[in-house]
């Protein structure tokens, strides 16, 4: 503190000086012109200052570090470590991160590999402590964690991650309560609205990331919630609710990705491409600013974050423009972390056999998937474009129907659940994958059984996804780690998923369905209307299975 006090006053010189800057100033939502004085990682002074270490910064704006409000690492495909690589360099400098991917496979020796695998990194990675492990009693994931195993853990995470089990919350079931032992509680509850939404609130939950309607959002900011709009690669929410936010309101508003596949972090940015949307949608730029990082620090008590001022972590953005299409540096803690979109730090490869070898699962053959709906007309997966919801229709077996198939891969049991979809579109083909949100089964969807029975045999033990057509593997990414995560550099995965895209477009899966992450989406039995999962076809309202 008394190095920031004699810093400021001139009695001591900064460590670092930015000259020149246009500020952002997200407290009053003017751009100021001015220096910045930087010491010992936090801002000292803004004004007029000078040091031996000063940065010309004329004419481009400084605004504070992108916070991504709420997302999942194991979405990017990558370690956390070739996450920061790709994210840091467009200006995201801390993240609210939910490892429930991972623990759903490996358990805690997946949590304790992520919390490894960030330290030392130019990115706080703010993880919270998964709360739904298993997503819902219904489900066989790799692990389970209890109410005690939560208590026990609490300490060395930030929060508590969403809770998925509105069901458990509303009907006050006392394992699922057991589990809210912090006071920062991430939520999410889709489409919960009157006295459901209130009983959830009263659990102490804030915030959520799954309005899909401007009404919806309404309701919920009425209510004391904060809104997380979400931009990820499947769920596109920013557009839907960018109509309701009003000068009022609006501070209870901010960015999150969810999901985000490394490659669309590489080439748009994460939360920097939340704020162009939210601009080009209407909204004033610092007010999108404001959004993506006060915000979202205030909501997140990180009172120390998310602005340009004395006292605050000297996390900064610099940029030729307000709509950060061209960031020139990103500073951590007043370090240079990436300049010009390259990373300016390294790191070391992540190596864990704990979370290797996930997949335990017997070779397959075609018969495996014989299935024959008991009536004429049943119940079917209608997906959405770039969401996922998904509708619950009425079908036959005369209709354009793909078969989605959902298999246990974490202790062999044999279980495996069947259903249709429509709006899919693959012909003389099959897609499998081992990220099934969120307990991991392998989830293989195709039009006949010869290319699922392939598609899930080339897996192997490491889990990944494959795409195969004629009984044969047109392209395959190994996801190593807890069959979520590879182990190689972030512009091999994006390479070898463009493969894996174009395949996927050979076998005709429909334009504005995401191959990937729409059929990992299916098994989560939390987001309505209609899932699959290792026990059958799933009604989300009705929170049963329906007999197919």
């Amino acid at each position: 503190m008394k190095n920031l006090i004699d810093a400021a006053m001139g009695r001591t010189e900064p460590d670092m000086i930015l000259k020149k800057c246009r500020i952002v100033n997200v407290f009053t939502g003017e751009i100021e012109n001015g220096d910045i004085a930087v010491k010992d990682g936090d801002i000292c002074g803004i004004g007029e200052y000078c040091g031996e270490n000063e940065i010309d910064l004329t004419g481009q704006y400084v605004l504070p570090g992108l916070i991504d409000a709420h997302m999942h690492i194991e979405s990017s495909m990558v370690t956390p470590q070739e996450y920061a690589r790709a994210a840091v360099p467009k200006g995201v400098t801390t993240v609210m991160a939910d490892p429930h991917e991972i623990a759903n496979v490996c358990g805690e020796a997946g949590l304790k590999f992520m919390r490894k695998c960030a330290e030392g990194l130019p990115l706080d990675i703010n993880f919270m402590l998964p709360s739904c492990v298993p997503a819902a009693p219904t489900e066989h994931s790799g692990a389970v964690l209890s109410a005690v195993d939560t208590a026990r853990l609490a300490p060395d995470f930030y929060g508590i991650g969403e809770m998925m089990n509105y069901p458990g919350i509303v009907n006050a079931d006392a394992k699922t309560l057991g589990k809210l032992v912090k006071p920062i509680i991430d939520g999410h509850a889709p489409l919960l609205s009157g006295n459901a939404l209130d009983a959830y609130l009263c659990a102490g939950i804030k915030t959520d990331h799954e309005c899909g309607n401007v009404e919806e959002m309404l309701e919920k900011l009425g209510k004391g919630m904060y809104i997380l709009m979400r931009d990820g690669t499947l769920s596109r929410d920013v557009a839907r609710l960018v109509g309701g936010l009003t000068a009022r309101n609006m501070r209870r508003c901010m960015f999150c990705t969810d999901d985000l596949f490394v490659g669309a972090v590489r080439d748009r940015g994460s939360i920097s491409a939340c704020v162009r949307k939210a601009i080009s949608l209407g909204i004033e730029p610092v007010d999108a600013i404001t959004m993506a990082t006060l915000n979202a620090a205030e909501c997140y008590r990180m009172y120390n974050k998310g602005a340009i001022a004395p006292s605050y972590t000297a996390d900064l953005v610099v940029s030729e423009d307000l709509e950060l299409t061209k960031i020139t540096r990103v500073y951590k803690n007043g370090i240079l972390a990436a300049k010009n979109g390259k990373a300016l730090f390294e790191t070391k490869p992540a190596y864990d056999e704990s979370v290797l070898n996930t997949v335990h699962l017997s070779e397959i053959n075609e018969s495996f998937f014989t299935f024959t709906p008991k009536t004429n007309t049943f119940s079917a997966i209608e997906m959405i474009p770039e969401s996922i919801i998904t509708n619950k229709v009425t079908v036959s077996m005369a209709d354009n129907l793909s078969k989605v198939c959902v298999i246990e891969r974490h202790h062999n049991m044999g279980t495996k659940g069947f259903g249709f979809v429509t709006n899919y579109g693959i012909k003389n083909g099959a897609i499998a994958t081992s990220v099934g949100h969120d307990s991991h089964n392998i989830a293989v969807i195709g039009d006949n059984d010869r290319d699922m029975a392939a598609a899930v045999n080339a897996l192997g033990k490491t889990g990944g996804i494959a795409v195969t057509s004629g009984g044969e593997v047109k392209e395959f990414l190994p996801l190593e780690i807890a069959g979520l995560m590879s182990l190689k550099p972030a512009d091999e995965v994006e390479k070898i998923h463009k493969r894996l895209d174009q395949a996927a477009k050979a076998v005709g899966v429909t334009d504005g369905i995401d191959p990937f992450l729409s059929l990992s989406f299916l098994p989560l039995p939390v987001i309505p209307e209609i899932r699959v999962t290792d026990g059958g076809l799933f009604d989300v309202g009705e929170f049963a299975f329906i007999d197919v």
